[in-house]
């Protein structure tokens, strides 16, 4: 079936608009790979103290240069649920790699943390700018110039765009990313969500509620509702950058310890020692960049990604923009209902035909780029399969070839919804982004006055007072990039919902974040240019009336004119956002950080090299 015009139109723009970066993109990764592997031209002290640490067999093939070495890059630690399951991870790629007569070596670690944890805390405010961080740790780990090819081990929220940054710049080399799963199914997300409004009515106490969220947070693996990481994972495999069918499958099984060690195969076979030379850079185009950006819509994903999604695909030299989203939005449709979206967990999404059957719908309504080439050695056609145990050895089946459950997972045919759930907000407060399909059709618009806060616990305690009881746009300003490092601002939501279930009009507007666990309320988010930058919400008093209408694609503040062009920027010292627990080290970052709609980017404002946008 032919590709859908609109996809084709906007697929043809992005490559004309990125035609000069991505040559130079593509020349760079072509002389890399001509330089080729360095180990065989390393001095003896060089390549000794390379494979000092391992194994005499390991040893003796580094020494010869026509073998594949391949890199593994990995986000583990134990803390976090979702990262612990990688812990074996490199015990099952090196035993693979060697039963293909090659070696793996752990090239390096790159920090993961956790919004849950850190989640109205002052280390949310390092939270984005880990991303870069970690597209530079993946940059060190494989700057030793020993690999053939990457695995690339990592799930969550910044970690995954952090090392598709990082592989992109390597992209001479075959690339995998290896994914670690979600958690089971623990207590259901509306009895969670009841939890939580209880207690920010002060109806319930503190041990209640973390009863609640050690039942939802439970064991390893990734959370369950749809955000960010499983946003991620999505999108990884719509790209053809995962196995079939591997996003999400549970942690701890054979089956996902077989998908690893394929992995661990099918890199090896992907590199130009084993005669099927498939680079991550000739693999990541504007068509797979395309095609993740249709499977974020299609499943209603995480609104994070309309800044990871543009400084990924910069990386590659493709130039995504809001308009992109904002336009292909407009004919998905809306095909799944994932918490906060709907009452399922990722679980459920599996159950229901997970990927497999997401990838068939959409190929069969000319949604999707078919052509696309994979790290599985054909196209996306292969990803409508889904991987199975026989007898022990790792086979793959058609998947379903309809919904099993259509209360979670439709067709194209017949949608929750005709279009996305991303809408690009417009007018004279700037431009934004707002996901909309957890929200009612009528919640969706809100006019009313505007309350004005500079500081999340501001609201909780305005809350508290009854100061918000009445229709209102609650506005949290200089929550941008350069101000604090844009922090999520999911605290927020259980009030605004108690707002929400009283019958009045609510909306959230700011230059922060909410993230894929953006809910009921309709949130503005991401704002551009951020107020610390003199953006107009820095003009914002209490009282303005603000029209939220995101059916429309307009956010617009209510006052005349003149009184509104006369208004000065208003501005608050910040410092306390600056220093303790560790934020003094990251004043370089928010210095250089780029804006929101250009991926809020500490690498040439797009995510690439500097002078690549020249």
């Amino acid at each position: 079936m032919n590709v859908h015009q609109t996809v084709a139109e906007v697929t043809q723009r992005i490559e004309d608009r990125s035609q000069g970066r991505r040559a130079r993109y593509e020349q760079l990764m072509e002389q890399q790979h001509a330089d080729g592997v360095h180990r065989g031209e390393l001095s003896c002290g060089n390549l000794a103290h390379g494979f000092a640490a391992c194994g005499a067999e390991d040893k003796e093939r580094l020494k010869l240069t026509n073998s594949v070495n391949m890199a593994i890059v990995s986000s583990y630690n134990d803390m976090l649920s979702a990262h612990q399951p990688f812990k074996d991870y490199p015990d099952i790629i090196k035993a693979a790699a060697r039963g293909m007569g090659s070696t793996a070596q752990f090239a390096g670690g790159v920090p993961a943390m956790c919004d849950g944890v850190t989640q109205g805390q002052p280390g949310m405010e390092l939270s984005l700018f880990s991303r870069d961080i970690i597209a530079m740790s993946t940059a060190i780990a494989l700057s030793h110039n020993m690999f053939d090819g990457a695995l690339y081990l990592g799930i969550c929220d910044k970690i995954v765009p952090g090392l598709f940054i990082g592989a992109a710049r390597f992209g001479h080399l075959p690339a995998i990313f290896v994914p670690g799963g979600p958690m089971p199914s623990g207590l259901p997300n509306n009895e969670k969500t009841r939890i939580r409004q209880l207690f920010a009515e002060g109806k319930v106490g503190r041990d209640k509620l973390l009863e609640a969220e050690s039942e939802s947070y439970h064991s390893p693996g990734t959370c369950t509702f749809y955000g960010t990481a499983n946003s991620n994972q999505m999108m990884i495999e719509m790209m053809g950058l995962h196995l079939p069918g591997a996003s999400f499958v549970n942690p701890n099984t054979p089956l996902r310890d077989a998908l690893t060690a394929y992995a661990t195969e099918q890199t090896i076979r992907n590199t130009a020692a084993n005669g099927t030379y498939r680079p991550f850079y000739k693999q990541i185009t504007t068509k797979a960049i395309v095609n993740a950006l249709i499977g974020l819509l299609a499943s209603g994903g995480s609104t994070n990604h309309t800044m990871h999604l543009i400084a990924m695909a910069g990386a590659a030299g493709i130039t995504l923009t809001w308009d992109d989203f904002h336009d292909l939005s407009n004919v998905i449709p809306s095909l799944t209902r994932i918490y906060p979206n709907g009452q399922a967990d990722i679980n459920h999404f599996q159950a229901a035909g997970g990927t497999s059957y997401l990838i068939r719908t959409l190929l069969d309504a000319g949604l999707l780029h078919a052509d696309v080439e994979t790290v599985f050695g054909g196209t996306m056609a292969d990803y409508v399969k889904e991987p199975f145990l026989e007898d022990g050895k790792l086979v793959w089946r058609d998947g379903p070839s309809e919904s099993l459950d259509k209360d979670v997972l439709r067709s194209c045919d017949n949608p929750f919804a005709p279009t996305g759930g991303l809408r690009v907000l417009d007018g004279n407060l700037g431009r934004g982004v707002i996901k909309v399909s957890a929200v009612k059709p009528e919640f969706r618009k809100v006019e009313a006055p505007a309350r004005i806060f500079s500081d999340q616990d501001q609201l909780k305690s305005a809350f508290e007072n009854g100061e918000l009881d009445r229709d209102i746009v609650v506005v949290v300003r200089f929550q941008g990039p350069r101000a604090n490092g844009m922090p999520e601002l999911h605290k927020l939501t259980p009030f605004l919902g108690v707002l929400q279930d009283r019958g009045h009009k609510v909306a959230l507007v700011t230059d922060g974040r909410m993230s894929g666990a953006s809910g009921k309320v309709p949130a503005a988010i991401h704002i551009t240019p951020e107020a610390l930058d003199g953006g107009p919400l820095s003009r914002l008093m209490d009282g303005d009336v603000i029209r939220l209408d995101p059916d429309n694609g307009e956010l617009r503040v209510l006052v005349d004119d003149k009184e509104w062009n006369a208004r000065e920027q208003q501005r608050i010292p910040l410092n306390y956002h600056h220093h303790g627990m560790g934020r003094e080290l990251f004043a370089g970052l928010r210095t250089m950080v780029g804006g929101a709609e250009e991926g809020a980017c500490n690498f040439g404002g797009f995510g690439d090299l500097e002078g690549d946008n020249e």
